[in-house]
């Protein structure tokens, strides 16, 4: 099997495991893979398959990481497109300087920024992946969603030499059925918008990609014109998938509750409207979707899934 390896340098400061962690989400996660050393998941480049995998061999405040893939034979452009990918996906070239700067004038978000110092908001590698993260999400708890979306990665994502798959394609779902979605335990409603939203994006009436070149209002409004996205999967998606950091998804009930047990302000979820929410977060702009990864960390830690 071919491998090879090549070395990145994130800018500082960077934590492999807490930008890990962030993109894993739960420890039932088959797709991105971490084991306390090494980060690791299938990647499709053209309709090739390979594992991609990353151990930090640097420090918190000089990070180097060592990547190997297996799978694929090394040339110039393969090695430039796999660097372009992860970058994007765990941050690694992201500058969070002015975030530091702003975190420094408050003593809650001092100390939120200091816990989980290194952490980078990891995106999905496709704008469809985030898309379908999230309408699998809906209206269930993450746990299982990750296991719907493991099922589905099962069902047809391209295997691996590892035996794990990539996260599929639209492609890829096409290849299934309302029923066979059904079956996996998807409900029919998110079965026609998963399926719709494969057919949308392959046929190429929608370039997902291109959405980065629009405003976050124009990209939102022509996000919820699609069938089962509405403003929280929207901005979820814009969040995690385009990388807006300034994207806090404030329709996200679990988030309202972490931003209101953060800033203890009392009251009941419910209190914390869409509007409150970003009245809140206007002091710290614009990052609150920066904010909002580090929210999901620190209910990791709370679980001692993650170490800070």
């Amino acid at each position: 099997m071919p491998a090879f390896s090549f070395h990145m340098e994130p800018t500082p400061p960077f934590r492999l495991d807490l930008t890990a962690w962030a993109l894993r989400r739960r420890a039932e996660n088959l797709i991105d893979r971490w084991d306390g050393e090494t980060y690791s998941r299938v990647l499709v480049l053209g309709n090739r398959p390979m594992t991609v995998a990353a151990v930090s061999i640097g420090t918190l405040d000089a990070p180097k990481l060592e990547i190997t893939v297996r799978g694929l034979r090394r040339s110039s452009g393969v090695e430039s497109e796999i660097k372009s990918v992860l970058a994007m996906m765990l941050g690694i070239w992201l500058d969070l300087a002015t975030f530091y700067r702003i975190a420094e004038r408050s003593k809650k978000l001092k100390f939120l920024a200091g816990q989980f110092l290194g952490l980078k908001p990891p995106r999905f590698p496709t704008v469809f992946e985030a898309l379908v993260n999230a309408i699998a999400c809906q209206q269930l708890s993450l746990t299982v969603g990750i296991l719907l979306l493991n099922r589905l990665t099962a069902a047809c994502g391209k295997k691996g030499d590892s035996g794990f798959r990539a996260f599929p394609r639209p492609s890829d779902l096409l290849g299934m059925g309302a029923e066979d979605m059904r079956g996996l335990g998807f409900s029919y409603a998110k079965a026609r918008a998963l399926l719709e939203l494969a057919r949308t994006v392959d046929s190429g009436k929608v370039d997902l990609e291109g959405l980065s070149e629009l405003d976050d209002d124009t990209v939102r409004q022509t996000l919820v014109r699609m069938r089962g996205v509405g403003r929280w999967t929207a901005e979820y998606a814009m969040l995690r998938g385009l990388g807006r950091l300034s994207i806090f998804p404030g329709d996200d009930v679990g988030a309202r509750k972490k931003l209101r047990d953060w800033l203890g302000v009392g009251g009941a979820t419910g209190d914390m409207t869409y509007g409150r929410v970003n009245g809140f977060l206007s002091r710290w702009k614009p990052f609150a979707g920066v904010i909002y990864i580090h929210l999901l960390l620190s209910g990791l830690a709370e679980q001692g899934l993650v170490k800070v």
